[in-house]
């Protein structure tokens, strides 16, 4: 069942301009039973698409022993969610897990190393040199498609078909990230629950996360924290006024990105980078520096309602169990709209009607359907953060994306 990949190295190796993999056969003695698997990763748009092969790659590495190996065309957007990534080497180990700069093999006979199972994120294409090369293998590897997480009703359906190579003798599996039944699940990591309750019970904490994050204490029990992640939006300059203008103090945790011009036009400054401060009426608001993903997780845990925008952040303000608004990424005729509307039929299940009716207003509104109402919003806020905590242990009953993957791949490697 093992490819007999070599272990990662236990620290990165000088720069290479080898192709993808090339020549990387492994030597007999580094044989290891442990499940190999690659995971093919093109940045498209933001940081959605290597943020989910991130956490899923350490996930299947850390709680399922699995060697992986990643490979993703930008360096660059990798870098943002980890630091410690090198730009300049084409292959390199983080937490054990073999990470190479994708580039297409310079000749079709490149010797090219295969790994039990192959993942193809978000329907990038898979080098032809490498499909080559696994339909050569004798043991054919799981190839997985893994698809984008959609809440609508067909995901089922669709979940775990085949579709055969129309050349060679392998066949693909379309596996999807879902809200509901018969779907793979979203990534959780095992330990999340226990780092979410670990931070909520220590004012110590939080009180470090607050002031390493914005340079200040924790605000008062009065003030309502947001955090604010979103593609560029008209309905935000309407949301600020309304924080300004707002009965009770708001805090505003804004970490650096394509919404941060429209925060420096509301202050009148000249930028709004990280560590930057501004206070207008009610509203105060911090640029935070680009985090990593524990760090992300933090600042949803230490707000009290989060925007969000696209998959990852998506996935991880529901895992924080907080009340949260959904900037779903914009498609042409507004195809995404009924991906909203299926996620909040989900979500908003069995709020109160006019609890739905705010939460569901207030999301459209965000995604360009009229101006958002802030204090209706907020009128509904304890039976929000209610259906927070009760919708996450809903999903966690779906199992997670990692295990529901490994037990699949696992039941056809045998």
């Amino acid at each position: 069942m093992s490819s007999a990949r070599p272990p990662a190295p236990s620290a990165p190796p000088a720069p290479s301009t080898a192709p993808v993999s090339a020549a990387l056969t492994p030597s007999p003695s580094s044989a290891s039973t442990a499940i190999a698997a690659d995971l093919f990763c093109a940045v498209i748009d933001n940081f959605g698409d290597i943020g989910v092969c991130w956490r899923l790659a350490r996930q299947l590495a850390s709680e399922h022993g699995w060697q992986v190996r990643i490979f993703v065309d930008d360096l660059h957007a990798f870098q943002k969610l980890c630091p410690t990534l090198a730009l300049d080497r084409s292959r390199q180990a983080v937490s054990g897990i073999v990470i190479e700069h994708w580039r297409e093999p310079s000749r079709a006979g490149a010797t090219l190393e295969v790994a039990d199972v192959v993942i193809e994120a978000f329907g990038c294409e898979l080098p032809h040199a490498y499909v080559a090369a696994m339909a050569r293998r004798e043991q054919k590897p799981v190839w997985l498609n893994l698809e984008y997480l959609s809440a609508e009703d067909w995901v089922a359906d669709f979940h775990l078909r085949r579709s055969p190579h129309p050349r060679h003798a392998l066949t693909k599996t379309f596996f999807f990230p879902g809200l509901g039944a018969g779907t793979g699940g979203v990534v959780k990591e095992r330990h999340l629950d226990a780092a979410r309750a670990a931070f909520e019970a220590s004012p110590p904490m939080r009180d470090a996360w607050w002031r390493q994050a914005t340079g200040a204490s924790a605000p008062g029990a009065d003030a309502t924290v947001v955090s604010l992640f979103a593609y560029e939006n008209p309905a935000v300059d309407s949301l600020l006024e309304q924080w300004r203008d707002a009965a009770a103090p708001v805090v505003l945790l804004v970490p650096e990105g394509r919404i941060s011009g429209a925060l420096a036009r509301f202050f009148g400054l000249p930028s709004f980078g990280a560590g930057s401060h501004a206070e207008r009426g009610n509203l105060r608001a911090h640029a935070l520096a680009f985090t990593d993903q524990p760090g992300y997780d933090a600042l949803l845990w230490a707000s009290h309602v989060n925007f969000v925008r696209g998959e990852d952040s998506f996935v991880r303000a529901q895992w924080a169990a907080r009340p949260f608004v959904w900037h779903i990424y914009p498609q042409a005729d507004d195809a995404h709209l009924p991906k909203l509307d299926a996620a909040l039929e989900h979500y908003g299940r069995h709020l109160p009607a006019d609890a739905r009716r705010a939460l569901a207003g207030f999301w459209h509104a965000w995604n360009g359907a009229g101006q958002p109402d802030w204090a209706d919003f907020q009128r509904h806020r304890k039976v929000l953060e209610r259906r927070a905590t009760d919708w996450a242990q809903e999903l966690a009953t779906l199992g997670d994306l990692a295990g529901n993957l490994a037990d699949f791949a696992k039941s056809q490697l045998k």
